[in-house]
């Protein structure tokens, strides 16, 4: 159900139902896929209609339609559910204080979770976080990381993918590749970090190594040893050691292209980020005016995409 002229963007709605400029603009520039926000979602049947929407625009029932739901504080669901409680923190601490107890909770949660979100109409969930847990760095990661230990985040980063795959979610790892040593928010500048390539292989990056999920999205992270000029959205350089030395082979979503980490126009963000090998860009804040730019400036998805597409399909449907 995938088509050759969907551009390769995902981008969000601006509120509870798709207005008449948001449909003309869905049916003219086809996005790979839309996340949704708290702003998008009141009660579960007009969430359910939103997607509806969405699938019957898109003539796929399968159309990918992605939210964050991480847990703790990312959570868009808090309208009828509260999920603040079961941050990534909280299983990586029960993992390590109970593992019995772990897995059966962490079952539970995932089936809830999965089961919330198939009913309503949405098949992504922008999950696990692997970035890895410092006590210096800035909280914007915090207790959305699984853990200090790296080792434990990529083993629940692994049941997490797992878990999700089984109850037909398709999952995001992030932030790649690796926000944990980042001491500022990404969403309102531009992190920089200073350690050397041998030192992350073996640490932040080496985490989402051997991970099953399809796509991944990057940290808008300057890595000054490798790239003083580029954010890793932007940078040919560290797109090519997400694929060649964290050897990831599905598709590269970037992060948000509004965050004010990236210092250019939304339309250079744009441009940039395919230019670095992204394969996908995502615009989250539902402002039409710059939703067109992303479109215009996304080409239209090729075959790799398709093919990633139709794996991410065989999961969720």
């Amino acid at each position: 159900m995938i088509s050759q002229n969907q551009r390769a963007f995902i981008c969000g709605l601006k509120g509870y139902k798709i207005t008449k400029s948001e449909k003309a603009f869905l049916i003219k520039h086809k996005p790979w896929g839309v996340i949704l926000f708290s702003r998008n979602i009141k009660s579960i049947k007009q969430t359910q209609l939103l997607t509806q929407s969405l699938k019957t625009i898109s003539k796929n029932p399968n159309f990918p339609i992605l939210i964050d739901e991480e847990g703790g504080r990312v959570t868009r669901l808090k309208k009828f559910i509260d999920n603040s409680v079961f941050s990534a923190k909280y299983f990586g601490d029960l993992y390590l204080n109970d593992r019995k107890k772990f897995y059966i909770y962490y079952d539970v949660y995932v089936k809830q979770i999965s089961y919330l979100l198939k009913l309503l109409g949405i098949n992504i969930n922008t999950v696990p976080v692997l970035d890895l847990l410092r006590k210096k760095a800035h909280k914007i990661v915090g207790d959305r990381s699984f853990s200090i230990n790296k080792n434990i985040i990529s083993k629940l980063g692994d049941i997490c993918i797992e878990k999700f795959h089984k109850n037909k979610i398709g999952t995001i790892i992030k932030h790649i590749p690796g926000h944990g040593l980042a001491k500022a928010d990404s969403h309102l500048k531009l992190p920089v970090i200073n350690n050397n390539l041998n030192y992350l292989l073996k640490n932040d990056f080496g985490i989402f190594k051997e991970k099953k999920s399809i796509m991944a999205m990057t940290g808008h992270l300057l890595f000054n040893s490798i790239d003083k000029n580029d954010p890793v959205t932007h940078s040919k350089k560290l797109i090519k050691i997400i694929r060649k030395n964290i050897k990831f082979n599905g598709l590269i979503i970037t992060d948000d292209l509004s965050m004010k980490a990236l210092s250019k126009d939304i339309k250079n963000n744009v441009i940039k980020s395919f230019q670095a090998g992204c394969n996908l860009a995502l615009h989250c804040n539902g402002k039409l005016n710059e939703m067109i730019v992303v479109a215009k400036n996304s080409p239209k998805i090729d075959n790799f995409i398709i093919k990633k597409t139709e794996q991410i399909t065989n999961i969720i449907s």
